[in-house]
């Protein structure tokens, strides 16, 4: 299939098309200026000129195209919202997939019990526009499209995602910092494994079809912390950032976001579409893997 891909030089969006690739896909790559598009021609990706914030450019990609994977966002619910919007009316009648990259902030704390796609959604402000666009998408195979949402968990590897906070941390301070008490879980996944799931969504899933692309392992901050530590050598020393500091420094928003406590299940995935994580633990990854290799040496 040849398939139009928003985010294609971004972290998700770029393993993403290295995926596609390898499973056969021609991509094309949304490129919203020249730098961009020398980037995804660089790829080996064919790009497509057009702007998330201005929807009608994106309508003459995706008739050429055979199916839309949405996995670059403004974070701007608006925007997401028109770019969404767009690419429905695009695609009315046409049964070709269309892929939404949402996220788990929409569950909000998820308790004890590992949240599957049945849970109920609780945004927190930073992305209560997210479960509209989700419905949309969902509900758009009555409109002759093959919707298909994938809520991805917090997302690490190759060095870089947010994991990447607690070893620039470390290099900074020499010690690597949580947010509170650092008791709160996040569920992770592989950016790697994202991109398989990817694939096999847009490959497998039926219309409809809600993923969580959760790796299956849940950490406590504080432990993400210490392994970046290890990792930075900086002899696994964390400490605890105060609540009121870190909103000073990254927004009450975002902070919110990482204080969440998460424990996501992606069965659904391994069930329907036969979804198997297999990378690098986000621990391992931490200490001995991607991002050790960008500890700073004196």
């Amino acid at each position: 299939m040849k398939i139009l891909l928003t985010g294609a030089t971004g972290y998700i969006g770029g393993a993403v098309a290295e995926a596609l690739q390898a499973a056969g896909h021609t991509v094309a790559g949304l490129a919203r200026s020249v730098e961009a598009e020398q980037t995804i021609k660089a790829r080996g990706l064919t790009p497509i000129r057009g702007d998330l914030n201005s929807p009608h450019s994106l309508a003459e990609g995706i008739g050429a195209s055979d199916g839309v994977i949405h996995a670059g966002t403004t974070n701007d619910g608006r925007v997401d919202g028109d770019a969404i919007h767009t690419m429905i009316d695009a695609l009315k009648g046409s049964q070709k997939p269309l892929l939404y990259t949402s996220g788990v902030w929409v569950l909000g704390n998820t308790g004890e019990t590992p949240a599957d796609e049945s849970a109920p959604v609780r945004p927190i402000p930073i992305v209560a526009w997210r479960p509209s666009v989700e419905r949309e998408v969902l509900e758009s195979h009555s409109q002759g499209i093959r919707g298909i949402v994938i809520r991805p968990v917090i997302v690490y590897g190759r060095g870089e995602g947010l994991a990447g906070m607690f070893v620039q941390s470390a290099n900074e301070t020499g010690a690597a910092r949580y947010i509170g008490d650092g008791q709160n879980r996040w569920s992770v996944v592989h950016v790697e494994d994202l991109a398989d799931l990817y694939v096999r969504a847009l490959e497998k899933a039926k219309p409809g079809s809600l993923y969580h692309g959760a790796g299956g392992s849940a950490f406590r901050t504080q432990e993400i912390a210490e392994a970046a530590s290890f990792g930075a050598d900086a002899g696994g020393l964390t400490e605890s950032w105060t609540v009121e500091d870190a909103r000073e420094k990254l927004g009450g928003y975002l902070v919110e976001a990482l204080m969440l406590d998460q424990v996501v299940s992606g069965d659904k995935a391994r069930r329907e579409l036969g979804w198997e994580p297999a990378a690098i633990s986000l621990l391992e990854d931490l200490r001995y893997g991607s991002y050790a290799m960008t500890r700073i040496n004196p």
